[in-house]
């Protein structure tokens, strides 16, 4: 009783102004600390304590933090503008910030559903292969599903030898290379013309940029469009795209007396 008789009347206790505004006793206390509400007055026993006014002010707080303001926004940027223009242009800014949170958090949104359905579709759990196809998400790399049909061996290259940009760059080489073969194939462009055989040799250096020398990947890269259990027009693409691309290749290698193919096939066996 003594103790309920130490409160003046008007005042509340930081138990009672916490249960009214349903928040916690800890947060009043982090607001206190941080000047941004701090009590009206403090008990013979130094508890704080705060008037109805201070519960004004604390609505403006927290009907501004929930607004997604941080608290130093709300104390040093907020409360010392003087001018309905000036609060308007904060606001603005928050605005335009919340709307870039949405997006980013949309976007994530959608990853995760991307996400869920390629781990439905692998045989085994595989986290490295998980990070893979967000981060090829996050780069807007359309052909993220890729990632599932690929062996370790394959992710373990293409890890060590591209980056983001390259591995961008990469995958759209690839696939101006394939609209190319079946421009070719449609227009019905001889594979030992001119025009077949320059488009040849741009195959096999994309083919040698992606392998950096090494052979046994050759296998690997010819495979990529070739999975099974892959979207049907892509393979259907990929069938029109590899039937040039083995023509124009055969001539190629061929008139160059070499068959790297062979040899890629001998280093996977070994």
């Amino acid at each position: 009783m003594d103790k309920h008789k130490a409160i003046p009347q008007g005042y509340m206790t930081v138990g009672e102004i916490a249960k009214k505004m349903d928040v916690t006793v800890r947060t009043l206390q982090h607001y206190d600390t941080q000047g941004l509400l701090s009590p009206s007055a403090m008990s013979e026993g130094g508890r704080r304590l705060y008037t109805d006014k201070d519960i004004v002010k604390l609505h403006q707080v927290l009907s501004l933090k929930h607004l997604g303001f941080s608290l130093n926004d709300i104390k040093n940027r907020l409360i010392p503008l003087d001018t309905p223009a000036e609060i308007a242009d904060i606001l603005m800014e928050q605005a335009a910030a919340l709307r870039q949170k949405i997006e980013s958090l949309s976007e994530s949104l959608r990853e995760l559903e991307v996400l869920r359905e390629e781990v439905l579709q692998m045989q085994s759990v595989d986290f490295k292969k998980y990070a893979d196809i967000i981060v090829n998400l996050q780069m807007k790399n359309d052909f993220y599903w890729l990632i599932k049909h690929f062996d370790d061996q394959t992710l373990d290259h293409i890890r060590s030898h591209f980056d983001k940009d390259s591995g961008m760059a990469f995958m759209n080489t690839f696939m101006q290379l394939q609209n190319e073969a079946i421009r070719l194939q449609n227009a019905n462009v001889p594979a030992d013309s001119d025009e077949g055989q320059n488009f040849a040799k741009a195959y096999w250096d994309m083919i040698t940029d992606f392998t950096g020398g090494d052979m046994s990947m050759l296998p690997r890269l010819i495979a990529l469009g070739q999975f099974q259990n892959t979207d049907h027009k892509w393979q259907e693409v990929q069938t029109i795209a590899n039937g040039y691309v083995e023509q124009a290749l055969g001539v190629y290698f061929s008139r160059l007396g070499v068959d790297p193919f062979q040899r890629g096939s001998e280093e996977e066996t070994e």
